[in-house]
């Protein structure tokens, strides 16, 4: 096996790694940018909630595009998910904090994995390009495999 050959394997199974890699790593954006989704309607609703007084009648979403109707009984207090299952009381001014304080967090995980999406992505076409170099060279060294030259007519 020439080295040309043995190069060319090394490649293929890298793009194969460096594609699944790739697929990851869009995977973990997309969990990234649906969390961030749920983050900005939490803190749009927080907003929303703040020039809202007691008793205000609400429709709470439930799923499924299905609400209940309920009545604000706080219009300070809301309860935050600090996770792990924990959640605690806090003014909406906290709350908010919090929540902006995660999307920033989010939006710096976001940034990173894209960069680290688009690394993964030149090398990819650093690859694909050298595999095409190869392949070329192969089929050239193929053609030319088994074939005599002629002698030249003096």
């Amino acid at each position: 096996m020439s080295s040309e050959e043995e190069t060319f394997r090394r490649l293929v199974v890298e793009l194969r790694v460096l594609e699944g890699t790739a697929e990851a790593l869009q995977s973990r954006v997309n969990l990234v940018n649906a969390a961030l989704t749920e983050l900005r309607i939490a803190s749009m609703t927080l907003e929303g909630l703040e020039k809202e007084k007691k008793n205000t009648p609400l429709f709470v979403p439930i799923g499924g595009g299905s609400y209940i109707k309920a009545k604000l009984e706080s219009a300070n207090k809301v309860i935050v998910g600090m996770g792990a299952n924990v959640a605690a009381d806090r003014t909406i001014k906290e709350a908010k904090e919090n929540l902006g304080n995660r999307i920033a967090e989010l939006e710096k995980t976001r940034n990173t994995l894209g960069q680290q999406f688009n690394q993964v992505l030149e090398k990819i076409q650093d690859d694909r390009a050298r595999l095409e170099e190869i392949t070329a060279k192969l089929r050239e060294g193929e053609t030319t495999k088994g074939v005599r030259k002629t002698k030249e007519r003096t």
